[in-house]
């Protein structure tokens, strides 16, 4: 089944898409996505990102991604841009904590005047 373009990873406007989506469409995407409040407390994660993570939905829901789930990204290339207005900036990354380091590519979403943000992740 092909995914619609809207909600290809490097989609225009894709912050905007992916607040609408329900949790199963969330889920079908071929690419993780971690939503955040402005605190940076994980409201959604999908399936696909828990896969891959190998963190159930119970282990990050309501927790601090950058402190709690994901410290191996708080630094200034990942977690301090979110503190920006508004952000879309894709960059190549490795995940190092719990695993072994990964390469991934991210996207880091937050709209101008949204209180939801998204830390996007394709896992090679």
């Amino acid at each position: 089944m092909d995914m619609p373009s809207g909600l290809d990873f490097d989609a225009p406007g894709l912050a905007a898409v992916l607040v609408t989506l329900p949790g199963a469409e969330l889920d079908a995407l071929p690419y993780g996505v971690v939503e955040m409040d402005p605190e940076t407390r994980v409201l959604r994660y999908n399936l696909t990102e828990s896969r891959w993570s190998g963190l159930s939905r119970d282990q990050v829901l309501g927790r601090l991604f950058f402190v709690e789930v994901a410290p191996c990204s708080d630094n200034r290339h990942v977690s301090r841009r979110y503190q920006e207005d508004s952000l879309d900036e894709t960059l190549a990354y490795t995940f190092s904590l719990r695993m072994r380091p990964v390469p991934v590519t991210l996207r880091l979403l937050k709209a101008a005047g949204d209180k939801r943000m998204y830390l996007l992740v394709k896992w090679h």
